[in-house]
């Protein structure tokens, strides 16, 4: 008898509804399909293609730096090969974007670590990098951690309506969640512009409390096109624009912080904790909005986080030391460290002139190079 009710109620949950009943928690939580293992393993297996796509794109742009500087011809936005690796990130993206729709967030988030073991088996086999020893720990723990968690992941897929969703924003607990955040970014944020603390963890910490809006947004947004596209319209419904607005800023400012940490600081520092931190967000985001660990075992709660720090320690081991792509000269040596006046006199024009770099300059220096001969 409880089967055909929960039948009825999930028939019932797809039929349009004309208001919000915020007081009845169990007709929205009767969307609820528990174990729909094919659409949960269609998530997972669009965000594995999305991830190899991106660790892909990111190779081939990095060989089209690299051809460049060594013919040292056009700027690398001129190359094919550069913008083929910009489309397949862009389907790469989109691919994790389409699988927050199918599967829980708190399980596609860390299965970023499939770009970075990707990447470096990538970088090995193509590029010639070194193998070391802690490229093959670093991916045999991260290989291990993903297994673990996809295997302890909560399987409970909910259909993302824009009625769940207005449920779930108006629940005390996400704005609870969410005065806090505000407040820590705040305070994050006036450290890091008036006192002027450029530390790695405040640039990545505001980057990951964005990051948590982002994955609430595009779960949200990728959820309810799915809806849609099954035949139940979501566009109608305001709070779809509202979520597509905070998606699209969130990812923004991510960038903007993004971008800073990695003038700032070097790649092998940002790529391993900025990956702990935007997963840890995700996680804690999944489990706060959309209630992914409600009813889990306490044994898969366990397992999952242990998946989950097998995943970072695999990550920083693979991200940790890894070679430059632009190396400085070792035979190089600076003009004011060469003994001897004449070596040291200034004979090159000013950056700022308009001879730097020209025939004119040339000129210069040969000209006062004769000059020095003949006296």
């Amino acid at each position: 008898m409880s089967v055909l009710n929960d039948t009825d109620n999930v028939a019932n949950s797809s039929a349009p509804q004309p208001a919000l009943n915020t007081s009845s928690p169990g007709a929205h939580r009767a969307e609820i399909l528990e174990n729909p293992l094919r659409t949960y393993l269609l998530g997972i297996i669009i965000s594995i293609c999305g991830n190899i796509l991106i660790s892909i794109s990111l190779n081939i742009q990095k060989y089209a730096h690299v051809r460049q500087s060594q013919r040292d011809s056009k700027p690398y936005y001129t190359s094919a090969v550069w913008w083929c690796g910009v489309a397949l990130m862009g389907i790469g993206e989109l691919g994790n974007f389409a699988a927050y729709g199918f599967a829980p967030a708190s399980l596609i988030a860390p299965l970023g670590s499939v770009s970075v073991i990707a990447s470096a088996v990538i970088s090995v086999i193509f590029l010639k990098e070194t193998v070391r020893v802690s490229d093959v720990v670093g991916g045999s723990l991260a290989i291990t951690g993903t297994y673990v968690l996809v295997t302890f992941a909560p399987h409970t897929i909910t259909h993302i309506t824009a009625h769940l969703i207005q449920y779930y924003i108006v629940s005390w607990y996400f704005v609870l969640y969410l005065s806090l955040e505000v407040l820590l970014f705040c305070i994050l944020l006036y450290v890091y512009k008036k006192r002027n603390v450029k530390h790695i963890v405040v640039v990545m910490l505001l980057v990951a409390l964005l990051a948590s809006l982002t994955v609430i947004s595009v779960k949200a947004v990728s959820g309810m096109i799915t809806e849609t596209i099954k035949g139940q319209l979501q566009f109608i419904y305001p709070i779809f624009y509202v979520m597509l607005v905070i998606m699209i800023a969130s990812c923004a400012f991510q960038i903007k912080f993004l971008n800073q940490a990695m003038k700032m600081f070097d790649a092998t520092e940002v790529v391993p904790i900025n990956f702990v931190f935007f997963t840890a967000s995700a996680i804690v985001a999944g489990i706060v909005f959309y209630q992914e660990f409600e009813g889990l075992a306490l044994l898969n709660i366990f397992m999952f986080l242990f998946g989950c720090l097998l995943s970072f320690l695999g990550v920083f081991l693979i991200a940790r030391n890894r070679p430059k792509i632009k190396q400085q000269d070792p035979d190089f040596i600076a003009l004011d460290k060469i003994p001897s006046r004449s070596h040291t006199d200034k004979v090159q024009p000013e950056a700022n002139t308009q001879t730097y770099g020209s025939l004119a300059a040339k000129l210069m220096c040969n000209s006062a190079s004769r000059t020095r001969h003949n006296s």
